[in-house]
């Protein structure tokens, strides 16, 4: 049976080279490159085009690298196996070592290549190491994958406004719509922090979205009493008005308008 395979390296050599090893070791592992794409979108795309059951994934690459893009793959219903290809240093070999995943150091060796190429046709690569992964290098993601009516879109956090838990899951608000996700405010708090800030228990608003906030009188009682009121956040891109918890106002305040 021929494998599918995708490769993915933003350098047009890189692209040529692996597909000239691949056509080397056709013999000893048949395989068919369904595509050789330069970026992780369209990495993603192609994925979703070509369904290839290997993809060859360059780590290095401007805008989206090789780990966001196995980060977004993970979460398809039937993920392809991924094999990073990397030129880091040692310390960062470490923890794909240590976490078993698989990987091939350039320059690519055939024997290594299909070595690398039959391990991963036995075996899925699993989410959580990419997880583990992603902490150890520090890699964080551009985007955030959405699945909407069967289809996995894809939001660029850059574009976000605030994030709001609700019930079982996330609103990602944007200036043109709402998404929604399973992933947990409190994960997408620990990935992004500095980008947000917490206004409250279920509420993350991106600090470049905040155009000043705006105390809202208490409700007055029948005897006329005021009640204590609470500050709101104006946003710039929205005309919604999120507002503070009295436990959170302290450090908004703070963090924001140091």
């Amino acid at each position: 049976m021929t494998t599918k395979i995708l490769i993915v390296d933003d350098e047009p050599p890189a692209r040529m080279r692996m597909q000239q090893l691949l056509a080397e070791i056709a013999t000893q592992f048949p395989s068919q490159v369904v595509a050789a794409v330069d970026s992780g979108p369209a990495a993603l795309e192609a994925v979703d085009r070509d369904a290839p059951d290997i993809v060859l994934l360059d780590i290095s690459m401007p805008g989206m690298n090789g780990i966001e893009v196995a980060r977004h793959l993970a979460v398809r219903d039937q993920p392809p196996a991924v094999i990073f290809v990397t030129a880091h240093d040692e310390h960062a070999l470490e923890a794909f070592e240590v976490r078993a995943l698989d990987y091939l150091l350039k320059p690519v060796r055939a024997d290594r290549l299909v070595a690398s190429l039959a391990r991963a046709s036995r075996l899925k690569q699993n989410e959580p190491r990419l997880e583990e992964i992603a902490r150890a290098l520090g890699s964080q993601r551009t985007h955030l994958t959405i699945s909407e009516r069967g289809r996995m879109s894809l939001v660029p956090v850059e574009d976000i406004v605030f994030l709001r838990a609700e019930l079982k899951y996330v609103t990602i608000r944007t200036p043109q719509r709402e998404h929604l996700t399973e992933e947990s405010l409190t994960s997408l708090e620990e990935e992004f922090g500095p980008r947000f800030v917490r206004i409250h228990r279920n509420t993350l608003v991106a600090r470049k979205s905040i155009r000043g906030f705006e105390r809202v009188r208490g409700a007055v009682d029948n005897e006329g009493e005021g009640g204590e009121g609470h500050w709101e956040v104006l946003l710039k891109e929205l005309p919604d008005r999120l507002p503070i918890s009295r436990r959170q106002w302290p450090l908004v305040k703070q963090t924001t308008l140091a």
